[in-house]
């Protein structure tokens, strides 16, 4: 027969250490709060990157001209009533300064490019890609814009833009990786006061911005608006939902098992809940709709792994009635154990694919995975086992302290035995 695990003797240990972890994790949320996505914010989220400006581009020719900056290749489409629709591609293998890109783009009828001073010898791909704004040439030229060469062309820093907004208060500033882009992610929140903040508020910022770095250094590359209903009520459904979620749970598991098996199962979900609450809380991960969405797939995963475990306890204990509960618990979790490292290991190679290879909000719903896999195994063992096993012992305690139940003679017998 299979040697044994007695992972009972583990219950207690692993009870105390879980419950560190999650004090630990309510004590950081309480004190530090969680690090709250664009979703939950209500307020400006603006990622901006500091550039050079490189070139001015206009056209004056018959149609519309539409230029955008990739991070390969220009692309110049050619549209209207008065002129062939084509497009035009630019390729920064071929053109790799931009003296080359202007000679490029100059042979197109009406496309006048005019680099900004010392710009001539600078490769092409340096562009930073066209974000957001109009795309659309005429006679007032757009500009073109170059993220700096070298280190000793970056002129700013996350403290520098700090410094500049001050005057907006109560804002958060982050810098996007690598530092080297000069990317960094503005957070402004909105109390509601303003009507106009939605409209204000980014202009605002880049003005500010451009006060200390210096004017037409600032490429919006992103710009997201929450406002605090929306925000609010994506709160509330979130919490809904989850609660939603261990009802059900508990309910299937109870129509499927005994009630002590349904509240196991619910206990181990809800510690992986609060696990994953810690690991966001104290790493400042961001907390999105995406983290939600890697919650519930833990929940999920969790609730299906304790599901197999216990059904395997149900059948061990109708095969070894006789048994001591805690010594059938221990032989059903040693027997589905390599299941279920298995079948962890093989969906761990597919959630650290995601985490090396994307980056993002994948990367973070992959390293949410990997936490709340990890916890999903051991949750199964020494959460759920840990609480069935102390629910039969409660069980069996308050049996023997009923007294047994003793049988009047029937009158005019004697007692068997006299």
């Amino acid at each position: 027969m299979k040697r044994v695990i007695r992972f009972s003797k583990f219950f207690v240990p692993a009870v105390l250490i879980s419950s560190a972890i999650i004090i630990f994790g309510l004590i950081g949320y309480f004190a530090r709060g969680f690090n709250l996505g664009v979703d939950f914010q209500a307020g400006i989220n603006q990622t901006i990157q500091l550039a050079y400006p490189a070139a001015d581009v206009s056209y004056s020719g018959k149609g519309n001209a539409e230029l955008t900056v990739g991070s390969t290749q220009i692309i110049l489409v050619f549209s209207g009533a008065e002129v062939e629709k084509r497009t035009v591609a630019v390729d920064y293998k071929t053109y790799q300064t931009l003296a080359d890109v202007k000679a490029a783009l100059e042979k197109e009828p009406g496309i006048s490019v005019t680099l900004a001073d010392g710009s001539s010898a600078v490769a092409s791909t340096v562009l930073v890609p066209t974000f957001q704004g109009n795309t659309l040439l005429n006679s007032s030229p757009i500009k073109l814009y170059r993220a700096p060469m070298n280190d000793s062309e970056r002129f700013a820093s996350i403290e520098v833009i700090r410094e500049a907004l001050k005057p907006l208060g109560d804002i958060a500033v982050q810098t996007i990786n690598p530092s080297s882009s000069q990317r960094y992610l503005v957070r402004v929140s909105d109390d509601g006061k303003d009507p106009l903040f939605q409209t204000k508020m980014p202009q605002t910022i880049r003005q500010l911005i451009e006060s200390k770095v210096g004017a037409d250094r600032v490429v919006v590359v992103k710009t997201d608006y929450v406002g605090p209903r929306f925000s609010q009520a994506l709160g509330k459904q979130s919490v809904w939902l989850i609660i939603m979620t261990l009802a059900l749970i508990l309910l299937y598991s109870m129509i499927r098992f005994r009630i002590d098996y349904a509240i196991g199962a619910v206990l181990s979900i809800v510690h992986d809940a609060l696990i994953m609450v810690a690991f966001i809380v104290w790493t400042r991960m961001e907390f999105n709709t995406t983290t939600i969405a890697a919650i519930l797939t833990i929940l999920g995963y969790s609730i299906n792994d304790t599901i197999v475990q216990f059904d395997r306890v149900r059948e061990e204990r109708k095969l070894h009635p006789a048994d001591r509960f805690v010594d059938v618990v221990d032989l059903a979790l040693t027997l589905t154990l390599g299941r279920t490292l298995i079948t962890t290991l093989t969906t761990l190679l597919a959630v650290l694919a995601l985490f090396f290879f994307t980056s993002g909000s994948i990367k973070d719903f992959a390293l949410a995975l990997l936490i709340g896999m990890t916890s999903g195994v051991y949750s199964t063992i020494y959460i759920a086992g840990a609480f069935i096993v102390f629910w039969d012992n409660m069980r069996e305690k308050r049996a023997h302290k009923q007294p047994k139940e003793v049988k009047s003679p029937v009158p005019g017998k004697s007692p068997k035995g006299v």
